[in-house]
């Protein structure tokens, strides 16, 4: 495509993706994926400084986000189908490798893509979210699963939709783990679509088709991990660990008293971060 068409869309399989594409638009490419419950106006807070930096950004509302990409089974969830996802934008905008930067499963995803794709990936930065065998190895071996019974409650039908509102236990648990009054409220009104909260949850009760050979892949590009040490869903040892899985320069960043919901919250410190890694591999 020409480097002077938007992208407002793309489409994969039949299934149609809602993007936002702002900044120069002859800037160098930064994909920008969101995480649970949120969607693309997550980065409205970061998006503006990489605009000022020259980079163009990409932030898809992902799979069972967008309104026009809600499979209804489990499986249509599966990670080879998320990365292929984000695959097929970095397609459509034509415009070769980009950078990749990731939140919670915008970052699981992330750590996915650049290691099943590198020739899509110029730099991959994560948010909160470490390596998959990294995240499976801290399960195992420290608190880490208590953290996460949120994953395993998500597998139960109906109920987790029902609760999943901006004025219920949704909203008071996001609240509790760090994140804005406004900002949950922004994230949890739409769950009120039951198709959208169903397609939100269904990335958890995917989680059973996750390929170990394929989560365990190091990654090969330029990686900046950064974590939060007020994140009440991720412990320390996933981080600590996320080294053993990057065969590449690798940069790891804690910012201290951040909760979770980084982007949001730490959306200067991230740029400051971010404008050192992407001009160097720019």
């Amino acid at each position: 495509m020409s480097r002077t068409e938007r992208i407002g869309t793309f489409t994969r399989d039949g299934l149609v993706f809602d993007v936002r594409d702002e900044g120069p638009i002859d800037g160098t490419p930064v994909v920008l994926l969101h995480g649970f419950p949120q969607d693309s106006r997550s980065w409205e807070a970061l998006a503006p400084l990489l605009h000022r930096r020259g980079f163009r950004t990409l932030a898809p509302d992902q799979r069972g986000y967008s309104p026009g990409a809600r499979p209804r089974a489990r499986r249509a969830y599966r990670s080879t189908d998320l990365i292929a996802d984000v695959v097929a934008l970095i397609d459509r905008a034509g415009l070769g490798p980009a950078h990749v930067v990731g939140h919670d499963w915008g970052a699981a995803v992330a750590w996915g893509l650049a290691a099943e794709r590198p020739d899509r990936v110029r730099t991959l930065t994560a948010l909160s979210v470490p390596h998959p065998a990294a995240f499976v190895r801290a399960m195992l071996t420290s608190r880490q699963i208590l953290k996460s019974w949120y994953m395993f409650a998500f597998q139960l039908p109906w109920i987790p939709e029902r609760v999943l509102t901006p004025d219920g236990f949704g909203y008071r648990a996001l609240v509790a783990s760090g994140q804005s009054p406004d900002d949950a409220k922004r994230d949890l009104g739409p769950m009120r679509d039951r198709t959208r909260a169903r397609g939100a949850l269904n990335w958890y009760r995917a989680m059973p088709f996750i390929s170990p050979r394929s989560a365990s892949r190091k990654v090969r590009v330029p990686t900046l991990f950064v974590w939060s040490d007020g994140d009440t869903a991720i412990g320390p040892v996933g981080p600590k660990l996320t080294s053993r899985f990057v065969d590449a320069p690798y940069t790891f960043e804690v910012l201290r008293g951040v909760s979770h919901w980084i982007p949001d919250e730490a959306a200067e410190r991230v740029d400051e971060l971010l404008g050192n890694h992407l001009l160097d591999q720019s």
